[in-house]
């Protein structure tokens, strides 16, 4: 089981969207391709940006995500 839960991902994501907006995830799905990719890329030698402590690396991704190192981008925000 992933801690913390999607639902818990899904409200930080969203935290800093303004009222009325597109919020950034509306499903599970976005948070799991979101974290795989990241994953992926900590396999092929990024540096991780939180505290590792010997986890695997799609936990990182999730904690990585969780405390907003990352951010998951829209469509609009890569044109």
């Amino acid at each position: 089981m992933l801690h913390p839960s999607y639902t818990d991902l899904m409200e930080v994501i969203n935290s800093e969207v303004e009222p009325g907006e597109e919020k950034v995830v509306n499903s599970r799905y976005s948070i799991v391709l979101a974290t795989a990719k990241r994953a992926r890329q900590i396999i092929a030698g990024s540096e991780p940006l939180v505290k590792d402590d010997g986890k695997k690396p799609l936990s990182i991704a999730v904690d990585e995500l969780y405390n907003s190192e990352i951010k998951i981008l829209t469509d609009d925000d890569e044109k």
